[in-house]
């Protein structure tokens, strides 16, 4: 699978940055193809130009508009088939340099169209079926949920939208990271190389300690017969 990973933290000596190394580690052992942007080293600049705003609407297709800083961005990412953010979750959502990223690469032409007449734009990214989000949370997982996970819903219906209809939309996150436990960060890293291996469900490793065969219920007669008298 063409892997395209999008790291977006000021420091790579980080649990962010750890949770990218194991990420990529795991995409290694999956045999993955993969491309990794690195958006603080590139120095990615996020805020939209005015002649950027002014051509929101414009089809890049058609009169190719983009700055030649996020055309790398922009064939990576029609090269995809999957989608690999890691980041810290700031302020209920992403970074700002990451939403910068999606305001300038996700335009019409690449990641979306919108026809004449019509009020509703359509997908262009239909070879990315998968979009899976590393990441950690200062709060509990509790006080995320009241807030209502900004960040979450933009990758699951926002970016989803525009990609595969089969798209997968995967969360891996470590909630409570400020009073979190080396142990309980440990398990988070493990957690990301094994699930960023990308495999299907019948090719996935099981854990120590799983069962080797899932489990069966039984036929409906038996359980009927087990049943206790009212």
């Amino acid at each position: 699978m063409r892997v395209l990973v999008v790291f977006c933290h000021p420091t790579h000596e980080s649990l962010t940055g750890a949770a990218l190394a194991r990420a990529l580690a795991g995409l290694a052992t999956g045999g993955h193809e993969v491309r990794v942007v690195d958006l603080y080293a590139e120095g990615f600049r996020p805020e939209l130009s005015l002649d950027e705003r002014a051509a929101h609407l414009v089809d890049h297709r058609l009169e190719p508009g983009l700055r030649a800083e996020v055309t790398p961005s922009v064939e990576a990412l029609r090269w995809c088939q999957a989608l690999v953010l890691v980041h810290p979750t700031w302020w209920s959502g992403q970074p700002a340099m990451l939403k910068g990223w999606f305001d300038r690469v996700w335009v019409r032409g690449v990641a979306w169209d919108l026809p004449d007449g019509s009020d509703r734009i359509r997908p262009m990214l239909r070879d990315l079926r998968r979009i899976v989000t590393v990441t950690s949370h200062g709060s509990s997982k509790i006080v995320n949920a009241v807030e209502g996970e900004a960040g979450k819903r933009i990758a699951s219906r926002s970016l989803r939208a525009v990609c595969s209809r089969r798209c997968r939309v995967r969360w891996i996150a470590l909630y409570g990271v400020d009073t979190s436990t080396p142990e309980r960060r440990v398990a988070f890293l493990d957690r990301v190389e094994r699930e960023l291996e990308l495999r299907p469900w019948w090719r996935r490793r099981r854990r120590p300690g799983s069962r080797s065969t899932p489990r069966r219920r039984p036929p409906r007669s038996s359980r009927r017969a087990a049943r206790p008298g009212r």
